[in-house]
């Protein structure tokens, strides 16, 4: 299983000029001034010659931690061919760890970790400097890069995102075709129909749930910013309600939808025998016409396409009038304290942010680069009315305020439960309503609200 952390439209002209603003770059996120200026702060010199000059010769031998085991041996070896052509006395070997969070962590009890690695969730941030080399002052990165600010430490960034996700609806053209459809579904209730299309016309599964793997489940959650149009609706307006789960409101009208879906037919026969592996086939070639995900999925669902063109990209049904679309940094790359070869990692920490295909190829999201020109699979949507966009901070006082009351309530926004309840209702194999599960979680909802805001 290949995941990322735990993530129609032109940028919008505020977008870029805050969050992608910047010289242009080619479609693999590459940009010659990102480049230059990505060491801006701690060992700058060490990455970075003046325009016109030759890269100062660096020389060692590093190691690099990955999750992506479905690369490591291909895409990445040829990463390491092309790092070295700028970079010849430099020897990268790879590692990768088949369960990154938990591995990771037993190694980092050592000094020996590698010398380019994942950032673990794991990890405090607030420790972060105990294990990784600063990268620079946070001030002067950020003009380079967006989504630093997650992995960033009294001013100082740790790390760089491999990748910005955008999560949405996955979908094969081909069947959307098939079925008639042949514009993108934007308000629900044309998604509805879309999925009612593909049930009646062709053999496809609409919409599938991968039910059986949970984890799945989780990345309704990172949709809920486009049901409700606004970026400041997650961390600032649903804190300040008791009526998260009503209806009318957007946790309501996102998982009416997964309900609606289940109860019509419009998922797989039995959500119980779900396979993850398989069903990334399946969406490529066909099998199944949606799936809810973030776009690190999109590359490994392309490479498993006989025509990858057919695998598309739609932002989640909305009846807002704003088409919002939340970006959120993947994992962040960092240097370890302890790496022998620091500029050597450095600088393949810089190459592959700025040089490598990974940010909008396999990484499958947006380029961290700012200026960096838009994934082909995002260039349908410009000169409309999407908007990308990271979500806006929680109030001064209210941080962490949503996981607070989430934890309290025990309703787990992030986890699995209430969404197989959901799913298990709407079959038949649960006697609650809809409305009778929303209750349940609103009343939770607000009885937690009122401790975390209290502060009790």
């Amino acid at each position: 299983m290949k995941k990322s952390k735990a993530m129609t439209g032109l940028m919008a002209t505020a977008l870029l000029a805050t969050l992608f603003t910047g010289c242009s770059s080619n479609n693999n996120g590459n940009n010659e001034a990102a480049t230059n200026n990505a060491g801006a702060g701690t060992n700058a010199e060490a990455t970075a010659a003046p325009a016109g000059e030759p890269a100062k010769e660096i020389k060692g031998e590093i190691t690099v931690i990955t999750q992506r085991t479905d690369i490591v041996d291909t895409v990445f070896q040829d990463y390491a061919k092309q790092f070295n052509e700028k970079y010849p006395d430099v020897k990268v070997n790879f590692e990768a760890l088949s369960s990154y969070e938990d591995q990771i962590k037993i190694r980092m009890s050592t000094e020996d970790y590698g010398d380019v690695l994942l950032l673990p969730t794991s990890i405090a941030v607030k420790d972060l400097p105990d294990f990784f080399e600063p990268l620079g002052q946070l001030s002067e990165m950020e003009k380079t890069y967006t989504s630093l600010e997650e992995r960033a430490v009294d001013g100082v960034a740790y790390g760089i995102p491999i990748t910005v996700n955008y999560s949405g609806v996955i979908y094969n053209k081909q069947v959307f075709k098939d079925a008639g459809v042949t514009e993108v579904p934007t308000t629900i209730d044309e998604f509805m129909a879309a999925l009612q299309s593909i049930k009646d016309k062709t053999d496809a599964v609409p919409l599938y749930t991968n039910y059986a793997a949970g984890w799945t489940l989780t990345q309704w959650e990172a949709v809920l910013a486009t049901v409700a149009g606004n970026r400041d609706y997650v961390n600032i307006e649903q804190v300040a309600s008791d009526d998260n789960f009503v209806q009318g409101k957007p946790h309501y009208d996102l998982y009416k939808v997964m309900y609606d879906a289940a109860k019509n037919g419009l998922i797989e026969e039995d959500p119980t025998t779900t396979d993850w592996e398989s069903s990334k086939a399946d969406l490529a070639n066909g099998k199944i016409g949606t799936m809810v995900l973030g776009s690190w999925a999109i590359g490994q669902i392309k490479a498993l396409a006989t025509n990858p063109d057919d695998v598309g990209f739609m932002p989640f049904p909305t009846n807002s009038d704003k088409v919002f679309v939340p970006l959120a940094g993947d994992y962040n790359l960092g240097v370890s304290v302890h790496s022998k070869n620091k500029e050597a990692a450095r600088a393949w920490l810089d190459w592959f942010i700025n040089e490598s295909s990974y940010p909008t190829v396999e990484g499958g999201g947006m380029s961290p680069v700012k200026g960096a020109e838009l994934p082909e699979i995002l260039k349908q949507f410009e000169g409309t009315n999407v908007t990308f966009d990271t979500l806006a901070p929680a109030k001064s006082g209210e941080e962490g305020w949503v996981d607070a009351i989430d934890k309290e309530a025990e309703i787990g926004l992030w986890q699995p439960d209430f969404k197989k309840v959901i799913i298990e209702a709407a079959i038949g194999n649960r006697k609650e309503s809809y409305d009778d599960i929303m209750k349940d979680l609103n009343d939770k909802w607000k009885e937690a609200r009122a401790k975390i805001t209290s502060g009790q």
